[in-house]
């Protein structure tokens, strides 16, 4: 099992902030508001497939896995708040979600599906957003010029992300999901959440008036197509799944507990659960 901690940000949301938020830089600010407009829809459909499965379990595997489940739920909970009300404001300046009305269209056509299915893709774009987080972590240049608290919400729900990488991942395996679906469905999340998130991101650029602009895409290929962007530099962790033998923690965790020591202060503490 892996120890979780449910924390409460300490970050005042309320106050508008500007539209290109992330350093005045067009692209880098379309690409984390499109990844934003996907959380609130897509955490609450992982908190629904992780409380599904549990429930199908023996009852000696239902409570080793009860508290860590319950942190999870917990921590998305707490993710999809947040993310709401960030997208509250992208809302306001005019930004349409089209990448979340994709997603809830697809839950309602697979809602009949079997269980392990919905946490087969759950554990998929878990490792997306793990991976995906944990170079956030190591490359904080990505958020250069960020006003601090939208900073501090960005590497704090990274730092989350990493640290809850394995739950539906384990949760998966103890329901006897087979690997071969777990490897097709995996393949499905890379092809529909990267189209989506590309799609979102194109939209937004397009709202912003920057999306034929060449410093645009100059960004762009930094954030993700550089030696050290997000797409190419995370293309092994990416990969890695793929293998028979991966679990989620073999991939180092290490930055993510730096950064939630050195921002204590930034969140309080609501429990701390599955230790183990």
């Amino acid at each position: 099992m892996t120890e979780l901690v449910v924390r409460r940000l300490l970050i005042d949301l309320e106050a508008p902030f500007d539209a290109r938020w992330n350093g005045g830089d067009a692209f880098r600010s379309a690409f984390f508001n499109a990844l934003s407009l996907s959380f609130p829809a897509g955490e609450q459909y992982f908190i629904d497939s992780v409380r599904q499965t549990l429930k199908t379990l023996p009852e000696a595997q239902r409570a080793g896995f009860a508290e860590e489940v319950q942190a999870f739920v917990g921590q998305e909970a707490t993710h999809r708040r947040i993310h709401a009300l960030f997208n509250g404001h992208l809302l306001q300046q005019g930004l349409h979600n089209d990448i979340e009305a994709r997603a809830l269209r697809r839950m309602q056509a697979n809602a009949h599906r079997d269980h392990r299915v919905h946490l087969a893709v759950t554990a998929a774009t878990e490792h997306f957003t793990a991976i995906f987080a944990a170079w956030l972590l190591r490359h904080p240049w990505a958020l250069d010029g960020a006003e601090p608290r939208l900073r501090t919400l960005w590497l704090w729900h990274a730092a989350e992300e990493s640290e809850h990488r394995s739950t539906a991942f384990d949760l998966y395996q103890a329901a006897s999901g087979h690997h071969g679906w777990r490897i097709r469905l995996f393949r499905y999340v890379t092809v529909v959440f990267l189209w989506d998130l590309l799609r979102q991101t194109l939209l937004n650029l397009w709202h912003d008036g920057s999306l034929f602009r060449l410093s645009t895409w100059r960004s762009g290929w930094r954030l993700l197509l550089a030696r050290e962007g997000m797409f190419r530099a995370t293309f092994g962790a990416w990969r890695d799944y793929f293998r028979p033998d991966f679990h989620p923690h073999q991939h180092d965790g290490q930055a993510a507990q730096a950064w939630l020591q050195a921002h204590g202060a930034q969140f309080a503490m609501v429990g701390r659960h599955g230790a183990g």
